[in-house]
């Protein structure tokens, strides 16, 4: 455009002006976007069976019996069901998403033993602009969720930044709530089979009752689905412990 105009410019000049304004893709970009459209693929398509390799989170609203609705954020273990963390908080904002996040991190490190749960995650196939397979690389662990304003801000998206990533956030496609299944079961089962049954009268309350719960539901209510193991014990299965963190 600048040489139609009459401007005598190099396409070295150009690229580089366009660099310094943050107005270039990065070199391979396309390449790695088909690496990552192939993650996104396997992971509705080809369900994992391995613990971390898929975790799905999103929020459920419960209202008390003294009134006030309160909102249950979980993060599930997709393979193992195993329940990593879960709060109860006034809102359902993009920080109360990213902490419930960090929260599952945290026991995740916990329970496996390690200072990095990068040790713990699987490989991804590297493919070039011919969707040629040209390499591995550490894939990290799919954080699925639905298209809701808090998982879509620029909190939440804070949980997947740098070269190296732990996670990596994909969302469902929209309408499409059963491929967020195991995580809404999750809710089902605790407002049927525990909160539905009893007296919730304030956010206190409901937040001792449903950690309470999450208790009952990994150590020790079992799952047809798991050989009736209960979620911890298929979470930990196969694990080699680290002398990183003292044993419980």
């Amino acid at each position: 455009m600048m040489r139609a105009d009459g401007h005598v410019v190099t396409n070295s000049s150009v690229a580089r002006a366009l660099r310094r304004r943050g107005l270039l893709l990065p070199q391979g970009f396309r390449a790695d976007r088909k690496s990552w459209a192939v993650l996104r693929r396997k992971v509705f398509r080809d369900p994992p069976t391995e613990r971390n390799r898929v975790w799905q989170t999103d929020f459920s609203e419960f209202e008390t019996t003294n009134g006030g609705i309160w909102r249950i954020c979980a993060v599930i273990d997709y393979a193992t069901k195993y329940c990593l963390a879960v709060t109860v908080t006034p809102t359902a904002r993009g920080t109360d998403a990213l902490r419930c996040l960090h929260l599952a991190i945290t026991e995740a490190q916990y329970q496996l033993r390690l200072d990095d749960l990068r040790s713990d995650r699987g490989v991804m196939d590297i493919i070039d602009a011919a969707e040629t397979v040209i390499g591995q690389a550490p894939a990290p662990i799919a954080v699925v969720s639905d298209n809701g304003p808090c998982f879509r801000g620029q909190t939440f998206r804070t949980a997947f930044v740098g070269d190296d990533p732990l996670l990596r956030h994909v969302r469902t496609r929209v309408r499409s709530p059963q491929t967020n299944g195991v995580v809404e079961r999750f809710f089902g089962t605790l407002k049927y089979e525990h909160l539905f049954r009893g007296y919730i009268g304030d956010g206190d309350a409901l937040d001792m009752e449903v950690h309470r719960f999450r208790i009952i539901y990994n150590t020790i209510r079992p799952h047809q689905a798991l050989a009736d193991r209960t979620p911890k014990q298929a979470y930990l299965a196969n694990t080699h412990p680290q002398k990183n963190l003292p044993t419980s």
